[in-house]
């Protein structure tokens, strides 16, 4: 059993134990040691598959004909590298960066063009691009100061060793904290560390502790005497962070768009900013940034151009089917095309307004409807646009639409998901086991799509 998790998660890798433990109790043998790896996993998963298939080969040796040969099973094997992938990102240039939302608006919302001339990278909409970026070094320089550390000393990580200061910056993971970090952290102080010890052994507590605090905030609260190199060991690898994809290589060629929402609060006396959203409000046109492109192949537009589809992206949720649009149009589709958008108000916050009323105007966008949550006295999100025109929604279900859901998944999702259960329920005249049955048959033939986080 290989377990892939996240040890910032409370029940890391629970999936796996959960499986092997299962296995044992019905009589199953285990013959290789289960291996539970967080997210900087790559380096350990090559060597644990070679030994664990090393155990089945005799077997395997034993079944295939006379001088037959054991192949190795097809997608246990590492994927043949491609020029430029997450292990190898391809170092672009940031060709634009640019403010989408109003000068009063709540949100912070910047769209960003990225050169990938010379890459040889290619994309299609649905896809998403994995950025890895460089953490505030302001923010840098602090920690280093709180800890009485020299950023100039050499230190070790991986096989490439780098000043303190460049490995912080470049390869480490400072905004999302996780468990992980503080035990290492606690163990390696030359002193005791109280407060951060009692909490090791209390692991709701800790999570709770760690829930809207960054690295630098653990450090800050509570400085330890360590050393440079102690420090880089508790620390884990910077992990890209994968944005939607908001465009159409059809339509942008060498380029690839974004639409990035800044994460900014403030709390534990200082202000926060997002890892790779901070990164991109503080980048200038010409700055580099290293990305790669993880195919999206659960979010793709119909094969035949004249399917028509529903798009539901509320906030920073309309980036893919901005791509999708610009596909359409490259294309030629003359499939009908449906956006329902929502975010807080018309006047601050409606983004790619232009686009969106430019494509209405030429036929290619069939309709859009739009809830701005707060230009009202009750609030109104997409999921009641879905549900006020729930009659047209199951009309196009009905004609054979694709139905895609792009945004939050903790709120927004669902209550879309529950809209749509009720329209289909009250317009298709079917109860509402039958109704989830219905999404669940789009589902299965890949006409309900979701690209939630």
């Amino acid at each position: 059993m290989l377990g892939l998790g996240d040890s910032s998660y409370e029940f890391y890798c629970q999936a796996a134990v959960d499986f092997e433990d299962r296995l044992r109790a019905l009589g199953a043998q285990v013959v290789a040691d289960r291996l539970l790896l967080d997210v900087d996993y790559e380096d350990q998963v090559p060597g644990w598959i070679e030994t664990t298939l090393d155990v089945f080969e005799p077997e395997l040796t034993a079944v295939t004909p006379a001088g037959g040969t054991v192949v190795q099973m097809p997608g246990l094997s590492a994927a043949a590298p491609t020029a430029y992938s997450k292990r190898n990102p391809f170092t672009a240039e940031i060709s634009e960066v640019q403010k989408i939302t109003g000068r009063d608006s709540t949100k912070d919302v910047r769209h960003v063009e990225i050169s990938l001339e010379g890459s040889g990278l290619t994309y299609r909409p649905g896809d998403s691009l994995g950025v890895f970026f460089h953490n505030d070094t302001e923010a840098v320089q602090a920690m280093l100061d709180a800890l009485g550390l020299d950023g100039g000393a050499e230190v070790t990580l991986g096989e490439q060793t780098k000043t303190l200061r460049a490995i912080l910056t470049e390869d480490l993971e400072l905004t999302q904290s996780y468990p992980g970090f503080v035990e290492k952290y606690v163990g390696a102080a030359a002193e005791p560390v109280e407060a951060l010890a009692a909490l090791v052994e209390d692991k709701p507590a800790l999570r709770s502790f760690l829930e809207q605090r960054q690295i630098y905030d653990v450090v800050h609260e509570h400085p330890a005497r360590i050393t440079a190199q102690q420090l880089v060991d508790s620390l884990r690898k910077m992990q890209p962070r994968l944005y939607s994809i908001a465009s159409s290589q059809s339509e942008v060629e060498d380029e690839v768009h974004l639409t990035v929402g800044v994460v900014e609060w403030h709390g534990f006396g200082r202000a926060h900013l997002g890892g790779c959203s901070g990164h991109v409000r503080r980048a200038q046109e010409g700055e580099e940034v290293r990305v790669y492109v993880e195919p999206g192949d659960h979010f793709r537009l119909p094969q035949d151009p004249s399917v028509p589809t529903i798009m539901i992206g509320p906030g920073t949720g309309i980036a893919p089917f901005r791509a999708f649009l610009q596909e359409r149009e490259a294309q030629g589709a003359d499939g009908d095309n449906w956006v329902i958008f929502g975010n807080p108000h018309f006047t601050q916050d409606f983004l790619y307004q232009v686009e969106m009323q430019a494509y209405l105007r030429s036929g290619l966008l069939t309709r859009m409807d739009v809830a701005f949550s707060r230009d009202q006295a009750e609030k109104v999100y997409v999921q009641h646009r879905i549900s006020q025109h729930g009659a047209e929604v199951f009309d196009w279900l009905e004609r054979g639409a694709h139905l895609y859901v792009c945004g939050d998944a903790t709120r927004m999702a669902k209550d879309v998901h529950a809209a749509l259960v009720e329209v289909v329920a009250e317009h298709g005249r079917m109860d509402a086991e039958a109704a989830e049955d219905y999404l669940a048959a789009l589902r299965d033939g890949k006409r309900y799509q979701r690209d939630v986080y």
